[in-house]
C-alpha cells in the first residue's frame, strides 16, 4: 500500500478520535498490566466487570501477593483461562517486588520476562503507560490490518513488523488504538459494517467487492 494512502487512512481515523486510549479501566501502572494480561482471549467489558472490585482492594503487587492465587481466582473466575492467569499474576507480582521495587518496568525485554506477558501485553503497557510508539497486535489489529491492506503477515509478530515499517511516526503512537476501535465497532470479524466505514475508498477488501 502506498504511503500516501496509509497516511490518508490514519488521517481519517484520527479525525474520528484524536486521542484514543485503551478501554480497559485501571488505577495505576500495575493494574493496567494486570488488566491487559487478563484481556487475552476475553473482552475488555468482561475484564472491567471482574477487575472493578479487585482493583478497589488489591491495586499493588504487594497486596496482590497477599491476596494469593486462590483468592485472586474468586475475583476473575468469570474470565477465560482464569486459573492460568491467576498463577501468572501472582508470579509477576512477586517478580515486580523482588526485582523492580514493585514498579512496572518500562523496557520491552524486561516486560516479556514477566509471567504471562507476551509481545502484545508488553507493547500495550509501553504505549499506554510510557508513551512509546509501539504497535500491539491483538486479534482486531491483525484482522483489520490484513483486511484493509496494511499488512500481509501470517503471524502477529510479522504483522507488527509490517505496520511499524509502513506507518509514519506521526501516527504510530495511536495507530493500534485506531485499528482496535475500528475492528471492534465497524470492521467486525464476521459482518464488517462497510456502510458505516469512513475508509472504504482505501480498503482493499471493500474495493475487491465492487
Amino acid at each position: 500500500m502506498e504511503q500516501a494512502i496509509i497516511d490518508k487512512i490514519f488521517e481519517i481515523l484520527s479525525h474520528k478520535n484524536q486521542n484514543p486510549t485503551t478501554e480497559l479501566v485501571y488505577k495505576n501502572d500495575f493494574t493496567l498490566l494486570v488488566a491487559v494480561l487478563l484481556s487475552a482471549q476475553a473482552t475488555d467489558i468482561s475484564v472491567n466487570i471482574a477487575t472493578k472490585p479487585l482493583f478497589e482492594r488489591f491495586d499493588t503487587p504487594e497486596k496482590m501477593v497477599c491476596l494469593g492465587e486462590e483468592g485472586l481466582k474468586e475475583y476473575i473466575r468469570s474470565i477465560g483461562l482464569f486459573n492460568h492467569k491467576a498463577k501468572n499474576i501472582i508470579g509477576l507480582s512477586n517478580l515486580l517486588i523482588n526485582h523492580y521495587n514493585g514498579r512496572v518496568p518500562n523496557h520491552f525485554d524486561a516486560l516479556v520476562q514477566l509471567p504471562g506477558v507476551g509481545r502484545k501485553t508488553a507493547n500495550v503497557v509501553l504505549n499506554c503507560l510510557f508513551n512509546q510508539p509501539t504497535i500491539a497486535v491483538d486479534t482486531h489489529v491483525f484482522r483489520v490490518a490484513k483486511r484493509i491492506g496494511l499488512a500481509k503477515g501470517t503471524t502477529a509478530e510479522k504483522v507488527e513488523a509490517e505496520l511499524l515499517a509502513a506507518i509514519d511516526q506521526k501516527w504510530r503512537k495511536h495507530a493500534h488504538h485506531w485499528l482496535i476501535l475500528h475492528g471492534r465497532y465497524i470492521c467486525k470479524a464476521r459482518n464488517p459494517n462497510c456502510t458505516l466505514c469512513p475508509i472504504t475508498t482505501y480498503c482493499t477488501y471493500y474495493q475487491s467487492k465492487l
